[in-house]
């Protein structure tokens, strides 16, 4: 097994875009000929558009775009500039009436870091696009859907730290697997090879990380929700989450396999996250398969968790500390 460039794996452009000063973008995962693709939902706050039609049993079987963005549900949006940019280029369903590109994507919260008036929007998702197709450096870091992206936010915005978009890829064989996430979590992340946790939430005089399991255990005892009454104390202080990801291989899958794909990738985010699918987050995984070579689909599955968790741990140590947060590399010797 081989560390690879996430861009190597054949049938997929990924773009960014991102507005620095509104702290918010948009990252596009292209298949222009069409991949097969699931999706799985574990977290309690999603912001998400087309997740329905990759149900198995529904007819479309292949999608052109998954869409990464900022701006809660408004940056949705963004996928509506993935549509034009595919359309404008012969690339779609075919309904016998026209080419409708079919383009999926999930949002993450990012509103409460510089303003809410400012979003992915339709011309942000067609430049994310083009710069796709231009081959433009896919840059992890504070760029594209994680340019906005927090961690460690159990007590509110005052002790989160600045995370960003990370990406990891492998090959074993002729097989390529990858990951893509925006890394925007309620909890701490944890990095499987330094086997330590590396951002999230830090100590109340930012002198160093604190435990964000440990401070919510100390909390058990009280009721806490994701929408409380203040007055009262009993809600999450920051409900501004979601980590949202796809996975990318250029094995041969049908939609079953992909949402299984989508599922079982989750499990990186539960050895990476911690603690991870809280009701205060959206956490979304997209899975897509271009189709080239044939796969053992158990070892598919479990590269699958490794590439996520590691792209995870990419989101974090690529960020740079930004908008008066701290980042990872604060920390680390």
């Amino acid at each position: 097994m081989k560390e690879i460039k996430i861009t190597e794996i054949e049938g997929f452009k990924l773009g960014n875009a991102q507005n620095v000063e509104a702290a918010t973008g948009c990252t596009a995962i292209l298949a222009p000929q069409g991949a097969f693709a699931g999706v799985d939902v574990r977290g309690g706050s999603p912001a998400s558009h087309e997740t329905e039609l990759l149900k198995p049993m529904n007819t479309v079987q292949q999608i052109h775009c998954v869409m990464l963005s900022g701006g809660s549900a408004y940056g949705l949006e963004a996928t509506a500039g993935a549509m034009k940019f595919l359309e404008e280029r012969g690339h779609g369903f075919d309904t016998g009436f026209g080419l409708v590109p079919i383009v999926c994507g999930a949002s993450c919260f990012d509103l409460e870091l510089v303003t809410n008036k400012i979003r992915p929007d339709k011309a942000m998702g067609y430049e994310a696009c083009k710069n796709a197709f231009a081959g433009a450096e896919f840059k992890q870091g504070n760029y594209g859907a994680g340019c906005g992206a927090t961690v460690g936010k159990f007590r509110g915005s005052a002790d989160m730290m600045k995370a960003g978009l990370g990406a990891y890829a492998v090959q074993v064989g002729d097989v390529k697997i990858g990951a893509i996430v925006a890394l925007n979590a309620l909890g701490d992340i944890y990095d499987i090879e330094r086997k330590k946790v590396i951002a999230g939430i830090l100590k109340p005089d930012h002198s160093g990380l604190d435990d964000s399991l440990r401070v919510m255990y100390d909390e058990v005892g009280k009721a806490r929700y994701l929408w409380g009454d203040e007055e009262k104390n009993n809600s999450i202080k920051s409900v501004t989450n979601t980590t949202i990801a796809c996975v990318i291989t250029n094995a041969r899958l049908d939609k079953v396999w992909a949402n299984k794909l989508a599922q079982v990738a989750h499990n990186g985010y539960a050895k990476a996250i911690l603690p991870t699918h809280t009701t205060a987050d959206g956490d979304t995984i997209f899975a897509m398969a271009s189709g080239q070579v044939e796969v053992g689909i158990d070892a598919l599955l479990a590269l699958s968790v490794e590439v996520m968790a590691l792209a995870i741990r990419n989101a974090a140590l690529y960020a740079a500390p930004a908008y008066g947060l701290k980042a990872a590399s604060d920390f680390l010797k």
